[in-house]
C-alpha cells in the first residue's frame, strides 16, 4: 500500500486475467448498484417495480416517476462518476501525483464558478452552453494552477497548495454571485454541493454522449501513460514527448471534469479515491486502470447519492451527494497526505525572518493602524440602509441612537473577532513554521463549527455558554488530529500540516452541513453560518469574546517563547525551553481564539493568514512588535469586510467570511507565486 500512496506505481507485470476479471466484477457491481439506485426515492416504487417499468409492464404513474425522475438521476450519477473517475486516473497518471484530482487541483471549482456566473446572467444557455462555460472555467483554473506550480508538477505539496488556493478563490467568487440573488442561492445550494437531481433525460444523455466521445481518445494514451509512470527519461527514450503528452492528458482530464460539473455540479474526492482504490486492488496498467477508475467513480457516486437520499433531513430534504463523498473522501485524503513526502520536514522554518523595524517606524505603523481602525469603525457606524452623518454621530437623536446601538455591537464583534483571528494565525504560524498556516486552513475553524453547530442543532435548550465551550473543544480536537496525522518520525513537515488541515476542513465542512440540514435551520442560515457573519450580534454575543481577548493579551505580553520557536529544535532546548509544553500551550491558545471567534461571528477565514504576513513585513518578525500590529490589522480587515459586505448589495448582505475569502484566496495565490519565484 505504501507504494500506492507515495506515487502512482510504475507498470508492473501482472497476470493477464487480473484486468478482465476486475472489469467483469466491477461491471456486475455497477449494474446491481444502478438497479438499487433506481429503487431509491420518496415514492414507494421498489427495484422490482422499476424493473417492470423498464421492461414495459408498469402503470402510467410508475412510468412517469421512473422516466422523469429516477432514470435521469441514475444516468447523471453514472455519467458524473465515470467522468470524474477517468479525470482522476488521467491526472494521477500524467503527473505521477497520487493526490491529484479535479477537486484538489481546483478544476471543479473553476468550472463551478463559470457555470454559476453564466447562470446568474439569466440567459438560457442549455446543456451545450453550460458545458462550454464549465470547460472554460475548468481550463482557466488548470492554467492558473500550472502557472503557480510552474513545471514542477511532480511536487505534490506545491501543486496541491496551488490547487487549494485557486479552489478557494473560485468558490468564494461563486458564493458571492449566489449571494447577490437569494433565490439563486437557494436554487444552487444543493447543486453547488453536488446534486444528481434532473428535470429530464436531455442533460444526462448529452453529457453521456460527450463522455463517450472523449473516451474514444483514451486507447491512444494508454502506452504513453504506462511509459510516463516509469519516468520522463524512459518515456523520452521510447519516443514519447513527455511534456506534450502531459499537456494532452491534463486537457482531456479537464474536459471530463467539465462534463461532470455540467451534469451534477462539483462533486469532490471521487476523482481522488476511485483511481487509488483501483491501484490498491493491484491494477496498474492504464489499459485496465482507466476504465476501472471510471467505473469505480460511477459506483461511488451512486452509492453516495443513495445514502444521501436515505439520510432524509428533518425538513424532508436530502443530503447532497457531494457532502457524502466529502465525508468519505476527506479521511482518505488524510491517510494519503500522511504518507506524502514534500521535502520540507528538514528545513521547516518557512516563515520569512524579517529584520525588526526601528522604534520610530514601529510607532508610526502602530499609530497608522490605530487611525485606520478608528476610521473603519466610524465608517461602519455611518453607512447602511440609514446613512448617519458625522454630526449625527456626535449628537444622535432617538432614532439614530437605536440604529447605532445595533451597529456598534456588530462593529465591535467584527473588530474583536478580527484581532483574535490575527493573533491566532500568528501563533499557529509560529508553531507550525509555515506562512500558510491559518486556523481555517488547518481545520480548526471547521472543528469549532462542528462543536457549535452540534450544540445548536442537537441541544436546542442548552445555555449559551455551551456554544463557545463546544466550539473550543471541537477546535482543539481538530488541531490535535492535524498534528497527530501530519507528524512523522518526530518532525512536522510544514507543507504536510497545511495539506492535512485542508483535508480535515473539507470533512468538517461536510459534517457541519449534515448537522445543519438535518435540523430546522434554513438554507440561508446554513450558508450564513459557514460563511461567517456579524449580522444581528447582541451584547450577550460579545461576552463570548472576553476569554479570547484575554488570551490575546497574554500572548502579546509573553512573546519570548514564540520567538524561540522559530529557532528550530536544539537551540530553544539549550536555553531550557520545553518545546512540547510551549507548543501545546500556544496551540491551545490559538484554538481558544479561533473557537471564540467562530462562536461569535461564525467561520471567518484568511484573517489569520493575511494580517500576520502584513504585520511581519511592516515591523519585522519579533512577536513583541508583530502581534499588536497583526491584531490591529485583523480588526481593520474584518470591520471593513463586514461594512462592505452589508452595503454593496443593500438591503441584502454578503457574509463577512465571503468578503475576507475574496481577498484572502488571491493573497494566498500571490504568496505561492512569490514563493515560487524566490525558489527559482
Amino acid at each position: 500500500m505504501s507504494a500506492v500512496l507515495a506515487s502512482p506505481a510504475p507498470v508492473r507485470p501482472a497476470r493477464r486475467p487480473a484486468g478482465p476479471l476486475a472489469c467483469a466484477v466491477m461491471l456486475t457491481l455497477l449494474v446491481l448498484v444502478a438497479l438499487w439506485h433506481l429503487g431509491q426515492g420518496a415514492s414507494h416504487l421498489g427495484v422490482g417495480d422499476v424493473v417492470r417499468v423498464l421492461t414495459g409492464g408498469g402503470d402510467p404513474l410508475a412510468d412517469d416517476i421512473v422516466f422523469s425522475g429516477r432514470l435521469p438521476r441514475t444516468l447523471a450519477g453514472l455519467v458524473a462518476g465515470l467522468a470524474l473517475g477517468l479525470a482522476g486516473g488521467l491526472i494521477q497518471g500524467g503527473t505521477r501525483n497520487p493526490l491529484a484530482a479535479p477537486d484538489t487541483l481546483g478544476v471543479n471549482a473553476g468550472a463551478y464558478l463559470a457555470v454559476t456566473v453564466a447562470g446568474a446572467t439569466g440567459l438560457s444557455l442549455g446543456v451545450l452552453g453550460t458545458g462550454a462555460a464549465a470547460l472554460a472555467g475548468a481550463l482557466g483554473a488548470a492554467a492558473l494552477v500550472y502557472a503557480l506550480a510552474g513545471r514542477s508538477l511532480y511536487a505534490p505539496g506545491r501543486v496541491l497548495l496551488a490547487g487549494t488556493a485557486v479552489a478557494l478563490a473560485a468558490t468564494s467568487l461563486a458564493l458571492t454571485v449566489q449571494m447577490l440573488d437569494e433565490q439563486t442561492a437557494r436554487g444552487t445550494f444543493f447543486w453547488g454541493n453536488g446534486s444528481l437531481i434532473q428535470t429530464g433525460l436531455s442533460v444526462p444523455l448529452w453529457t453521456g454522449v460527450a463522455t463517450l466521445v472523449l473516451a474514444l481518445v483514451l486507447p491512444g494514451l494508454v502506452r504513453p501513460l504506462d511509459l510516463l509512470s516509469l519516468g520522463d527519461d524512459t518515456a523520452e527514450s521510447m519516443g514519447v514527448n513527455a511534456g506534450r503528452m502531459r499537456l494532452y492528458v491534463l486537457v482531456l482530464s479537464v474536459a471530463f471534469s467539465a462534463v461532470a460539473v455540467t451534469v451534477a455540479g462539483p462533486i469532490g474526492f471521487v476523482g481522488l479515491v476511485a483511481p487509488i482504490a483501483v491501484r490498491m486492488a493491484g491494477i496498474h496498467r492504464h489499459a485496465w486502470l482507466l476504465p476501472l477508475s471510471g467505473s469505480a467513480g460511477a459506483l461511488l457516486v451512486l452509492l453516495a447519492d443513495g445514502a444521501g437520499q436515505a439520510l432524509q433531513t428533518a425538513a424532508g430534504g436530502e443530503i447532497p451527494v457531494g457532502v457524502v463523498t466529502a465525508l468519505v473522501g476527506g479521511p482518505v485524503f488524510l491517510v494519503l497526505v500522511r504518507r506524502l513526502t514534500t521535502g520540507d520536514a528538514e528545513t521547516g522554518a518557512t516563515v520569512t525572518d524579517v529584520r525588526p523595524a526601528s522604534g520610530r517606524r514601529y510607532a508610526v505603523v502602530v499609530a497608522a493602524a490605530v487611525v485606520l481602525l478608528a476610521c473603519a469603525v466610524v465608517v461602519g457606524l455611518s453607512v447602511g440602509t440609514l446613512s448617519i452623518s458625522l454630526a449625527q454621530l456626535l449628537d444622535p437623536d432617538a432614532l439614530v441612537r437605536g440604529v447605532l446601538s445595533q451597529r456598534f455591537t456588530r462593529v465591535l464583534a467584527a473588530a474583536g473577532g478580527g484581532a483574535c483571528l490575527a493573533v491566532a494565525g500568528s501563533a499557529v504560524q509560529a508553531v507550525i513554521r509555515n506562512p500558510l498556516a491559518e486556523p481555517s486552513l488547518l481545520g480548526v475553524t471547521g472543528g469549532a463549527a462542528i462543536g457549535a453547530v452540534s450544540v445548536i442543532t442537537l441541544v436546542s435548550a442548552a445555555p449559551h455558554w455551551m456554544i463557545p465551550a463546544a466550539a473550543s473543544l471541537g477546535g482543539l480536537l481538530a488541531l490535535l488530529l492535524v498534528i497527530a496525522v501530519a507528524r512523522r518520525k518526530g518532525t512536522l513537515d510544514p507543507t504536510r500540516v497545511v495539506l492535512v488541515g485542508i483535508g480535515l476542513a473539507a470533512a468538517t465542512s461536510a459534517v457541519v452541513q449534515v448537522l445543519a440540514l438535518r435540523s430546522t435551520m434554513t438554507i440561508g442560515a446554513v450558508l450564513t453560518w459557514l460563511a461567517g457573519s456579524a449580522y444581528g450580534r447582541s451584547a450577550d454575543d460579545l461576552l463570548w469574546l472576553v476569554v479570547p481577548l484575554v488570551v490575546t493579551a497574554l500572548l502579546v505580553a509573553g512573546t519570548r517563547p514564540l520567538d524561540m520557536l522559530a529557532l528550530g529544535e536544539d537551540l530553544p532546548r539549550a536555553f531550557g525551553l520545553g518545546l512540547g509544553r510551549v507548543r501545546l500551550l500556544v496551540l491551545t491558545a490559538a484554538v481558544v481564539l479561533a473557537a471564540g471567534t467562530a462562536a461569535t461571528i461564525g467561520a471567518v477565514g484568511f484573517v489569520g493568514l493575511i494580517s500576520p504576513h502584513l504585520a511581519r513585513g511592516l515591523v519585522g518578525s519579533s512577536h513583541r512588535r508583530m502581534l499588536p500590529v497583526a491584531a490591529l490589522l485583523g480588526a481593520v480587515l474584518v470591520v471593513v469586510a463586514d461594512t462592505v459586505g452589508r452595503v454593496v448589495i443593500d438591503p441584502r448582505q454578503i457574509p463577512v467570511g465571503v468578503m475576507t475569502a475574496l481577498v484572502g484566496a488571491p493573497y494566498m495565490i500571490w504568496l505561492l507565486r512569490s514563493g515560487r519565484r524566490a525558489g527559482g
